[in-house]
């Protein structure tokens, strides 16, 4: 899939763990696992704004876009 999450980046760089950041988005660490290593196939904008909230970043910060070629 040609959209990336660096999710883990983010979150290294606000020294957060998965389990503090689900906690306070309000997600399961399951899902969050889920988002985080590439394997969800949707994000809800409610999701994205949590974490950007959270995590003090912009969407583009968490999500990227890789030509498939």
């Amino acid at each position: 899939m040609p959209i990336i999450v660096n999710l883990d980046v983010m979150m290294a760089k606000r020294k957060i763990s998965a389990g503090e950041l689900a906690a306070r988005i309000d997600i399961t660490p399951a899902n969050l696992s889920i988002l985080k290593n590439n394997k969800a196939k949707a994000v809800r904008f409610s999701t994205l704004e949590a974490i950007c909230r959270e995590l003090d970043c912009q969407p583009g910060d968490v999500l990227e876009y890789i030509r498939e070629e």
